[in-house]
């Protein structure tokens, strides 16, 4: 199957009041362990690579592997960007052939981000690519990703309206109280927010930093609008788990598909939890 726009896959996530994971990949075992258990489920896809996954895998071996894993498949899939930091970074993703694309303009000021988010859509849009921006910016660390706690701004709603209007962005990811990374306490989500921002604005949110967030509390921000809810760190979790667990109990192993492929299982398990909360299953 050809990849699809996100768009496509969000909008009718927004009608029908369910989320999708961005489910991001950081090496082949993601990979399958994400499409495989996205196929069983039934479920759409957003696959996603941060510039330090793209970095590390190179982006001709992501569109190659990528390409390979949906060809045989029947549900709708997206490739996207995260955290897309540049226009040039992004332009580069376009053309090898992402379906969707994220601009990460919220280091700057408001202006600066609006500007910045408009001439990515304006140039996205023109060959059929979904934009997602951001407004507000996430404490943590993933990645390339690095935000002081003291440094993290929670998303204005009024902003929010504005800068919809302005840009004509697809989705919008907002900080509520998420972060990037493991945390170190519970998180505490702004629901009231989030809820004043999604009777602003009507296309898509997007919640990033959701590995660690309790079960009740992702679903309680999708039936205030969030339609696409970011993993990376739970699954880099299951995986390393699980090799650390056969290393202990046979330290001579050394066949890296005999510790990989468990990885990939763990991989496979925690994705299909993450399909069945947000209400994707069945929905591809």
């Amino acid at each position: 199957m050809e990849l699809v726009p996100m768009k496509e896959i969000l909008d009718r996530a927004n009608e029908e009041g369910y989320a999708v994971g961005g489910f991001n990949i950081n090496n082949m075992e993601f990979l399958q362990a994400i499409v495989e258990a996205s196929q069983e489920y039934n479920s759409p896809l957003i696959l996603q690579t941060s510039e330090g996954a793209i970095k590390y895998i190179g982006i001709d071996y992501v569109i190659g592997m990528v390409q390979a894993a949906v060809k045989n498949i029947d549900i709708p899939v997206a490739l996207h960007l995260d955290h897309g930091g540049s226009f040039e970074k992004v332009m580069e993703c376009i053309r090898k052939g992402y379906s969707s694309v994220m601009i990460d303009g919220s280091k700057y000021p408001f202006e600066e981000n609006v500007k910045l988010t408009s001439k990515v859509v304006e140039a996205a849009h023109s060959v059929g690519v979904t934009v997602e921006a951001e407004l507000g910016k996430l404490g943590g660390n993933e990645d390339d990703v690095s935000v002081d706690e003291r440094e993290a701004k929670f998303t204005n709603p009024e902003e929010a309206e504005e800068f919809v209007e302005r840009t004509g962005v697809d989705a919008l990811a907002v900080a509520i109280g998420t972060a990037h990374g493991v945390y170190k306490g519970d998180p505490e989500l702004d629901f009231k927010r989030l809820k004043l921002i999604n009777d602003r604005v009507d296309i898509p949110l997007v919640l990033h930093g959701a590995s660690g967030v309790p079960e009740k509390d992702v679903k309680h921000a999708v039936s205030l609008g969030i339609n696409k809810v970011n993993v990376n760190t739970d699954f880099q979790q299951a995986f390393t788990s699980k090799i650390r667990e056969l290393f202990k109990k046979d330290s001579e192993l050394y066949d890296p598909r005999k510790y990989c492929g468990p990885g990939r299982d763990a991989i496979r398990e925690a994705v299909k939890g993450k399909i069945e909360f947000l209400g994707s299953k069945g929905k591809g």
